[in-house]
């Protein structure tokens, strides 16, 4: 089964950056499309950043310029780049997975996901 493990949270001031890990088992590069989620407080779920099988990327218009969604060479692990970071970028962040190609355009899509992580907290003070 596919188990996806979050890590590199914590806590900047504003304009810093912090860069989160998803360790991923049973997924690589080629078989996994992946994405990264958040979560604030009283909110919904939403899309940051997906990267389909065919390298596709996708990125909210919140953080485009400002977060980078990549892999490493051997495919087992995600990351988000995230820079210029701002308080409304304050949420518990998620990375999803689900087996083969996905259309770019359901990327940031929750229900175009099976697997999730347990999420790593993201706090950005002003």
């Amino acid at each position: 089964e596919v188990q996806l493990v979050e890590s590199g949270g914590g806590s900047v001031q504003a304009g810093g950056s912090l860069r989160l890990s998803c360790a991923a088992s049973g997924c690589t590069y080629n078989s996994c499309s992946m994405g990264w989620f958040r979560q604030a407080p009283g909110k919904e779920r939403e899309g940051v950043a997906g990267r389909s099988t065919n390298t596709l990327l996708r990125y909210a218009d919140s953080v485009k310029g400002r977060f980078t969604i990549s892999r490493d060479n051997a495919g087992n692990t995600l990351y988000l780049q995230m820079n210029s970071l701002k308080p409304e970028d304050s949420a518990l962040y998620y990375c999803a997975a689900v087996r083969g190609l996905i259309s770019s355009s359901r990327l940031l899509e929750t229900s175009a996901y099976g697997y999730w992580g347990q999420g790593t907290q993201v706090t950005v003070s002003s």
